[in-house]
């Protein structure tokens, strides 16, 4: 068994899914955002590099190969192993798309296959997930996780056996209240998935037009991987369930990736505290209050005073007495001396000008909860900007509150 291979896919979906993440996904990926200092989709492809006897990642989605081809490139050389972007021609939902590229992921005959999703935050416990599905037998196991009632709704609710752990009912965001538990978004699955697909395609393609269009809405090419998989195979002895006892939050709006940037960057200090500021010693001059990390190429003056929950990318530049709390700082900002920024995003190559406040009230539920500045923004110095949307090259000289500047 420990010569079993094993691949990993990602989704990591397209341009018209990144809508929410809008301005920062004007030119960028929604992947390739940076949280906790790491493009988002890195977090799960470093999860992915642990699992025993793992031989290629694929990432798949429709964004531009071009995108991604940079990114690709130096994680396969920094991880020393095979990472693909694969191209889809149109969307093909998750189960779709594994089926649709299944000749190129098992090349090499893995025999099992996990299937994540890049918008998913957690500490992903795949090797555990992939130990437990070789104990339960069946097609495949998923990470689910205990929520409040209020929250089920918002996701895929389940039943699973308290003893055996089978997956017994599953249904996508239902009206009323099935379970506590939900579908987190990752999956182990055996080779036999493809012929569980095959199975759903060839049913799509007997049934008749009537029975098509009182059941489905999705086009003839696209399976769900919720709805055609996991609700026909739930109670068959087929799918199985591993609890997740650690964090997990979605990734859908720049609010929320803030929130996890927080958690990842917490993570850190069990799994890699060389990358958190106070982690390694240096910057002793420096006011590090909590988790921050700090790309090696800032320019920090020893008067600023940072966290928690900070991180700053590449070159970024930050005068005297600057005051940074809950934020995410892009590549190439300035922010100039005695500026204030809490619960903000700020894009790439925008300046902060003296005795400015960029700031929200930090409700990650809220769509003005946090401030965004798209890229190249520049606020003038002494202008406050609060739970405020701006987008890419604006210059602000007067002060804006609770507004979304186009």
């Amino acid at each position: 068994m420990s010569e079993e291979k094993v691949v990993a896919v990602i989704m990591v979906g397209g341009p018209t899914k990144g809508t929410r993440f809008r301005p920062l996904s004007f030119n960028t990926p929604k992947p390739l955002i940076p949280l906790a200092g790491q493009p988002m989709i890195h977090h799960p492809i470093s999860a992915c590099k642990k699992i025993s006897n793992l031989t290629q990642i694929f990432l798949i989605g429709f964004y531009e190969e071009r995108e991604f081809a940079l990114y690709v490139s130096s994680i396969s050389n920094e991880l020393k192993i095979p990472v693909r972007y694969l191209k889809e021609d149109k969307p093909h939902g998750s189960a779709g798309a594994l089926y649709y590229f299944r000749d190129r992921i098992m090349e090499e005959k893995p025999s099992h296959v996990f299937l994540l999703n890049c918008d998913v935050c957690c500490s992903f416990p795949l090797q555990g997930i992939l130990d437990a599905h070789r104990s339960y037998g069946g097609v495949g196991t998923m990470l689910v996780i205990k929520v409040s009632a209020e929250a089920a709704s918002q996701f895929g609710e389940l039943i699973a056996d308290p003893d055996t752990k089978e997956l017994l009912h599953y249904t996508e965001k239902p009206e009323t209240f099935v379970s506590d538990l939900i579908n987190c978004g990752v999956y182990v699955f055996t080779s036999d998935i493809f012929k569980t697909i095959e199975g759903v395609y060839s049913q799509i393609r007997d049934t008749s037009s009537n029975y098509q269009s009182a059941t489905r809405s999705a086009p003839v090419h696209f399976v769900r991987l919720d709805q055609d998989i996991l609700s026909p195979l739930a109670g068959k002895k087929q799918l199985y369930t591993y609890e997740n006892k650690d964090f997990w939050e979605q990734i859908k709006t720049p609010a929320q990736s803030l929130k996890c940037s927080a958690l990842y960057l917490s993570q850190f200090r069990q799994t890699s505290p060389r990358l958190l500021a106070s982690g390694d010693g240096t910057n002793k001059k420096l006011m590090i209050v909590g988790d921050v990390y700090i790309h090696p190429s800032v320019k920090l003056h020893p008067t600023a005073k940072i966290g928690p929950n900070v991180s700053i990318s590449a070159n970024v530049r930050i005068g005297p007495g600057v005051r940074l709390i809950s934020c995410i700082i892009l590549d190439d900002v300035e922010i100039k001396e005695n500026a204030v920024v809490i619960n903000s995003i700020i894009g790439w190559k925008s300046s902060i000008g003296k005795w400015s406040r960029v700031q929200a009230s930090g409700d990650y539920n809220d769509r003005l909860g946090i401030t965004i500045l798209g890229e190249a923004v520049t606020v003038e110095d002494e202008v406050t900007v609060i739970g405020s949307i701006v987008l890419q090259n604006k210059t602000l000289n007067v002060s804006v509150q609770d507004d979304i500047i186009l």
